[in-house]
């Protein structure tokens, strides 16, 4: 862990430097931002197979809900029979799991990096680097506790609240569009939810981006940015890959066109 630390230090110090002049004493904190679009450029491939896959799972709910109903006395037969139909139409029920799976090395390593005094033996010049009036490795509480919720490093913590905020209300808003526009994802025909649980996932789904604003006040101010970066581009992302979400879907199977299913991802 140490040698990965250490190189990575390196790193975003040597892309502290390239921005120095344009981003002067902030210049670490855009090379955090910078690092963080590069991962999720990397990422993005998988986020695009996620959404096919994504339109494809929403493609086999009416068909799910029938299944639903056949085995409605045999709970065994119904995940059975759910399994070999995502079999049959090539439907992977994990692959909107890859995106965030493949980011969370770099989040953890950008996390330790500004959690440590010392990296490869030396002292940790990155945490004397700021974000306007704040330190990179300090938290909102240190914050706080120095100039106060209206001080220069308050300040800039308001700012990053604000922007989340902003974020989490667009995606709370286009979710409930989302369900409005597909109720049958949640509830299969008024005959019972085509997926146990589903309706009370759904029902808990548009806040989930609000607990961001947890995250953001809890762990160093690098990797609070770090978030607040990959929660604004991923917000992004999903309005312009998961588009079709909003047209209302027919019964429809993987490859017909038909309502809004036929979007290119």
């Amino acid at each position: 862990m140490s040698t990965f630390l250490t190189a990575f230090a390196n790193l975003v110090e040597h892309l502290a430097d390239l921005l120095q002049p344009l981003f002067h004493g902030s210049s670490a904190a855009a090379a955090i931002i910078l690092f963080t679009a590069f991962v999720r450029l990397l990422v993005h491939p998988l986020s695009r197979a996620a959404a096919r896959g994504q339109r494809a799972r929403a493609a086999l709910q009416p068909r799910v809900a029938e299944l639903r109903k056949r085995h409605a006395k045999d709970p065994k037969k119904l995940q059975q029979a759910v399994m070999a139909l995502h079999a049959e139409e090539k439907v992977s029920p994990l692959s909107g799991c890859f995106p965030s799976l493949f980011q969370l090395p770099a989040f953890f390593l950008l996390y330790h990096l500004f959690s440590n005094p010392e990296i490869g033996g030396r002292t940790n010049g990155l945490l004397t680097h700021r974000l306007l009036a704040a330190p990179l490795g300090d938290r909102w509480a240190d914050a706080l506790t120095g100039d106060g919720l209206l001080g220069p490093a308050g300040l800039v913590y308001l700012g990053l609240f604000a922007l989340v905020a902003a974020v989490a209300t667009f995606n709370y808003r286009r979710m409930k569009l989302v369900m409005a526009a597909n109720p049958m994802s949640v509830n299969a025909g008024g005959g019972g939810e085509a997926v146990p649980g589903l309706a009370s996932a759904a029902k808990f789904a548009p806040f989930v981006s609000f607990f961001t604003l947890f995250s953001v006040a809890a762990m160093p101010l690098a990797a609070a940015l770090y978030m607040v970066t990959s929660t604004t581009w991923s917000a992004a992302e999903r309005a312009l890959l998961y588009r079709w979400q909003l047209t209302p879907q027919t019964d429809a199977r993987p490859g017909t066109r038909t309502g809004g299913a036929q979007s290119s991802t």
